[in-house]
């Protein structure tokens, strides 16, 4: 029997095929340029922004659930071009609040009537999500805000990620190979969050940790949750009234010094992340406020994450290698983590993270050196794709909307700069340097061993040589597979020498038929040696670091 929220999720599989497939259809088109066969057709960056626009309209236009997957579309830079997840991170989480009357069943259903339960309660929402709604009240003299899930949400994100399940089978055919293992965990994930999200429970128990975790930083102010009048979909916490944080006239006008407010909130994060392994997951301006006084509030822990052990330890090395400026530690800290594959082409990357590292401190950068390294990177980003484990998604979305943040603060703000003093004030470079230190003695312990072990062999291997009983097998890596296109050529370079010979004789004997045969022939053996020419074409990728971005556009 088909049930109530199976018939809604055919009728949204439609609507949602009606928004998607002309993207689709133009996506499969730049892979093959009549859907079934054709060469692959080059986009520019321009044409990669009206359609990410496209997207993003059809994303709001679908409603709760689509929203919170746009959101997290802007967190997977494995998944969409960079073009992509620039428009995808204006997505912001505010929609018009669903009427009191409605929303009142649900509050009354969860905590009891609401003249009984606050002293006072304004029916106007404060500010409306695509999951829920944020009312003010009082209770017992005390100013709270009141977060209420969305009427009927259940049915509608249930449907929609009905639809996802069906849609996910034909995205696979659109995309690469490389980009579907990326997606179907995207799907899952995306599941996965979208549920905790709605669970208001778990999120108070976020929140109290968090606030625990602060506990006696007078930088940071986190709201505490009123247990007495909250449950699975209402969360009641206390009120702390805020400047929004990308306000920064207000600031200005209010005497804060901003520098200091943006070091404070990007030590508050560093501690979440590299400490605590619980941190807020969703920084954008209108989830960070600042009190008259300076101090930090978050607000709204619906989005929240938790980082384990070994990623931590990870990300403490990726910052130590980049405040030391060591890229070959960068790397191996990416690929340990599993960011980056192994088999990527070090050197190009290393020339990546060397500029990034210069924007992230704000040091100018020469256009040409851009250019540079992007003509480097395009032709091989996507041969070796940045692979994103879902537990690093919202850490990198974490990182990126707080730079952002914090450069919105301080145009000069040097990101590196506080997290090389927050590291050794922690002690993390020390111990770095222990470590280092260790693996030094060992690698000198082993040498000496090996130093010892050696001589014997080496006389071993000069006895066997002497009696002509020394072999050598050698194995030839060739991940790009260059031998065999030599071979190819060199084979059809002489099919194609012996049909011209061959159809230049037959001319000149008269036999026509049989020279245009062999004129045939070596026509298609001369296509298939050119093809083994050309250079392998992928998806082109610009990278894109803020500062610089900012300055181009700026100047434009």
């Amino acid at each position: 029997m088909v049930t109530l929220v199976e018939l809604r999720a055919y009728r949204r599989f439609f609507v949602v095929a009606y928004h998607f497939l002309p993207l689709l259809v133009s996506y499969a088109r730049d892979r093959r340029r009549f859907l079934l066969f054709g060469r692959s057709r080059r986009v520019d960056s321009e044409t990669r922004v009206e359609r990410a626009e496209t997207l993003l309209e059809s994303l709001l236009t679908l409603g709760p659930t689509f929203i919170k997957l746009g959101q997290l579309l802007s967190t997977r830079p494995d998944v969409l071009p960079p073009e992509y997840v620039e428009v995808l991170a204006q997505l912001q989480d505010e929609v018009p609040p669903a009427p009191w009357a409605d929303a009142r069943v649900v509050l009354e259903e969860e905590v009891g009537p609401v003249e009984e339960r606050f002293d006072d309660f304004d029916t106007d929402a404060i500010s409306g999500a695509s999951l829920g709604q944020v009312y003010t009240a009082r209770v017992d003299d005390r100013e709270v805000a009141v977060k209420v899930r969305r009427p009927d949400i259940e049915d509608l994100v249930a449907a929609d990620l009905q639809v996802v399940r069906w849609s996910l089978p034909v995205l696979l055919y659109f995309v690469g190979d490389a980009r579907a293992f990326s997606l179907e965990t995207l799907a899952e994930e995306f599941g996965r969050v979208i549920r905790q999200e709605m669970d208001y429970e778990r999120e108070a128990e976020m929140l109290a940790e968090i606030r625990a975790n602060f506990e006696g930083d007078d930088a940071v102010a986190i709201p505490a949750v009123l247990e007495s009048h909250s449950g699975p979909r209402v969360l009641t916490m206390e009120y702390i009234e805020g400047t929004k944080i990308n306000d920064v006239e207000e600031l200005d006008a209010l005497g804060i010094d901003r520098h200091e407010v943006a070091v404070n909130l990007q030590r508050a994060y560093l501690q979440m992340m590299l400490e605590d392994g619980v941190f807020h997951a969703d920084p954008h301006p209108g989830n960070l406020a600042v009190c008259d006084d300076g101090t930090i509030v978050f607000y709204d822990f619906g989005m929240s994450g938790r980082v384990d052990e070994f990623v931590q330890n990870k990300i403490v090395d990726f910052y130590v290698s980049v405040a030391n400026r060591d890229i070959d530690g960068i790397l191996d800290a990416l690929v340990e983590m599993g960011t980056l594959s192994p088999e990527a082409d070090r050197e190009t990357m290393g020339q990546v993270m060397e500029l990034a590292i210069e924007d992230a401190r704000g040091e100018n950068i020469e256009t040409y050196r851009v250019q540079q390294i992007v003509s480097q990177v395009e032709d091989t980003i996507y041969e070796f794709p940045l692979r994103l484990p879902s537990n690093l998604a919202l850490v990198l979305r974490v990182a990126t909307v707080v730079e952002g943040v914090c450069v919105t603060l301080d145009t000069d703000f040097d990101f590196i700069s506080v997290a090389t003093d927050y590291l050794s004030e922690q002690g993390y470079r020390e111990e770095t340097i222990r470590q280092y230190a260790t693996e030094t003695g060992d690698q000198l312990r082993r040498s000496v061993e090996s130093s010892v072990r050696v001589p014997p062999k080496l006389e071993d291997a000069l006895d066997r040589i002497d009696r002509d009983d020394f072999y050598v097998r050698a194995d030839v890596e060739d991940s790009n597979d260059v031998f065999e296109r030599l071979a190819k050529r060199l084979v059809y370079g002489m099919l194609l020498a012996s049909g011209a010979f061959s159809t230049a004789f037959l001319y000149a004997t008269t036999e026509v038929r049989a020279a245009a045969v062999a004129a045939t022939f070596s026509l298609g053996v001369a296509v298939m040696l050119y093809r083994t020419f050309r250079k392998r074409k992928g998806t082109r990728v610009t990278p894109q670091f803020t500062r610089h971005e900012m300055r181009r556009r700026g100047g434009e």
